[in-house]
């Protein structure tokens, strides 16, 4: 009986994988940390996964959302954006169905990836934005002069 209360958590925590990320060039700045320790334990109908790079995280299985704090800050894009949340987003649709977002006039940037064959944009960015807003914005997307 005690060989199986030793083995029991070790048979659950192998349910779920861990899923694969890369951290981003500055996901040991302290500001992702809070970010991090913001974050919703489940955007839409996907509950928040492990994984095994610092500064993110993930959501749903198979994955349909990440999220990854400590990317450049960016002030100045070509891309089109939008707003979810208290935050102003770039939009990178180059690989389609798979959305890029990441945030504008955050320091650091955060980069949120959305699967939308398995989840919403609009959800996901307004279930992490309260998080992300932690970071303030140095201006709006509105404030861009072509």
């Amino acid at each position: 009986m005690r060989i199986l209360l030793i083995l029991f958590p070790l048979l659950l925590t192998g349910c779920a994988a861990t899923v694969n990320l890369e951290a981003a060039e500055d996901a040991n700045n302290p500001a992702c940390a809070e970010v991090m320790v913001r974050l919703p334990q489940a955007l839409g109908d996907h509950s928040q996964r492990f994984t095994n790079a610092q500064a993110t995280s993930a959501w749903g299985e198979p994955t349909a959302v990440i999220i990854r704090c400590g990317l450049p800050p960016v002030e100045v894009s070509e891309l089109p954006c939008v707003s979810a949340g208290e935050i102003d987003w770039l939009v990178d649709d180059s690989a389609a169905p798979s959305y890029r977002f990441i945030s504008f006039a955050t320091n650091p940037a955060v980069e949120v990836v959305v699967d939308s064959n398995r989840a919403s944009g609009v959800t996901s960015l307004e279930g992490v934005a309260s998080a992300v807003a932690y970071l303030g914005q140095t201006k709006k997307c509105s404030e861009i002069t072509n």
